[in-house]
């Protein structure tokens, strides 16, 4: 094997890995909703799956250059799963139904989470839903807490899309400035 084909082996495999973490992050963002960065990503996206592509194409006589395709493809995949999982969304909901719904509310209130609470029933009888708002850094600790509080509880956490604060956020950040004090 010469080193032009390592390199090309090479090449292949780290453009795949940014190609498939793109493509990844691009699926996300349009899962949300969101349009302008899948649109840019994607461009991108299928610009980088062409050029590499075609180059295993044309080099069939180079099995190597299909291993670092699949290679890549594989890593890209995981990395792209991993960037979400850091830069993802910010802000989560977390439900937590639950027959100890005092003791839980307490343990995540002592923690400094604002806690609301529902009562409902179900099919074994009265049950509570507790609703959160979690930062990212902070969900790991809320779960942990609400398990610790009540090992039989149900817990479900939802990515916050939008939501009423983001509005009003976005909504002063928009106002004008006189003499650097928003009016």
């Amino acid at each position: 094997m010469t080193l032009t084909v390592l390199l090309t082996s090479l090449g292949i495999g780290l453009a795949r890995i940014v190609d498939v973490s793109m493509a990844t992050r691009r699926t996300i963002d349009l899962a949300r909703a969101r349009r302008g960065r899948p649109a840019v990503l994607g461009f991108f996206d299928v610009l980088v799956w062409i050029v590499v592509v075609s180059n295993v194409i044309q080099n069939l006589d180079h099995p190597i250059y299909m291993v670092s395709y699949a290679m890549g493809f594989s890593l890209g995949t995981y990395i792209g799963i991993g960037l979400e999982a850091r830069f993802g969304s910010r802000q989560h909901v977390v439900r937590i139904f639950t027959r100890a719904a005092d003791e839980v509310a307490a343990a995540l209130r002592e923690l400094g989470f604002v806690v609301t609470r529902f009562e409902g029933s179900g099919r074994e009888g009265p049950i509570t839903l507790l609703f959160l708002e979690v930062p990212r850094r902070r969900l790991r600790a809320a779960m942990a807490c609400s398990v610790e509080s009540d090992p039989t509880c149900f817990v479900i956490v939802d990515d916050i899309r939008s939501s009423s604060r983001a509005v009003v956020r976005s909504a002063a950040a928009a106002r004008p400035r006189v003499f650097g004090v928003r009016k």
